[in-house]
Parts: structure tokens; C-alpha cells; sequence
């Protein structure tokens, strides 16, 4: 058992969270075939899941949560392959902390959108907003991704 709080008002997502318990599982399928699967975990996977819906019609996303990189990593091969499957290497990472942790994931060619400093502090939304957490500025950033022009 665990009880997680935040300091911080998060939107309430309805997500199957069947496979939680593995570590990391598919927040939000693809319509079709994935060209892209966006990674987060904590608060900005609803930030992910707003993306996702955001870009539906142009991108099939697949939205993954990493609630435990550590659990999702002793998983069975077939399991973490269905949930990050070795075709799509078009890969987003979203964190607000080091995306040091991410590169296992993402590959080479992947790309995120975190901090990679330490050391700012203020409200949680100001903070969000001066690094680039926000629809607009992630949207961009994936859309120039697809593009390969990040």
C-alpha cells in the first residue's frame, strides 16, 4: 500500500491502470499503429494525455506511465515489448526532473522535455510554465520532433 500526495492541483485522469502494478503500462493506446509513443510519469502525465489528445487525427500516440522504471525494468521481456514495442523508435519523454533516467527508453532518437538543472523554486504552475510545461510549448516541441527537426 502507498499513499501519494502532491502539493500541486492535478486534473483527475480515468485511465485504465490495470497493469500498474507492473511499473508501466499503456495510459493511452494508439487508434491505430503508434508513431510515437510519449513516456511520463507523476504529474506531467496528464500533460502527456492532453498532447495526445490534442495531436489525435495527426499522430497516433501511444501514452505510457512509468510509475516505477525500477518495477517496469524486472518485468517479463514480452510484457515491457508490448508496452514499448522495439518498432516504434519515435520515443517523448516528459518530466519535470533529470532526463538522465529516460535515455533507456528513449534511445538515440528519442527526445524529451525535462530539466535538466536544479535549483529554481516558486509555485508549482510558474515553475511548470519558465521550463516549458505547458500544451502548447510540448505540442511544438513533439511536432517538431516528427518533422525531425529538433
Amino acid at each position: 500500500s502507498a499513499i501519494l500526495l502532491t502539493r500541486q492541483k492535478l486534473k483527475e485522469l480515468e485511465l485504465e491502470r490495470s497493469q500498474a502494478h507492473r511499473g508501466g503500462y499503456i495510459a493511452i493506446k494508439e487508434e491505430k499503429t503508434p508513431e510515437l509513443i510519449l513516456l511520463s510519469s507523476g504529474s506531467e502525465l496528464s500533460l502527456a494525455v492532453e498532447a495526445a489528445n490534442a495531436l489525435r487525427g495527426e499522430i497516433d500516440i501511444r501514452v505510457v506511465s512509468m510509475l516505477s522504471m525500477e518495477r517496469f525494468d524486472i518485468q517479463e521481456e514480452s510484457y515491457k515489448n508490448t508496452v514499448l514495442p522495439d518498432n516504434v523508435r519515435k520515443r517523448f519523454a516528459v518530466e519535470a526532473a533529470s532526463s538522465l533516467s529516460w535515455f533507456k527508453y528513449i534511445g538515440l532518437d528519442g527526445e524529451y522535455l525535462c530539466i535538466d538543472r536544479y535549483g529554481t523554486s516558486g509555485p508549482g504552475a510558474e515553475l511548470f510554465e519558465l521550463y516549458g510545461f505547458t500544451l502548447e510549448n510540448l505540442i511544438e516541441k513533439i511536432k517538431r520532433y516528427m518533422t525531425n527537426e529538433s
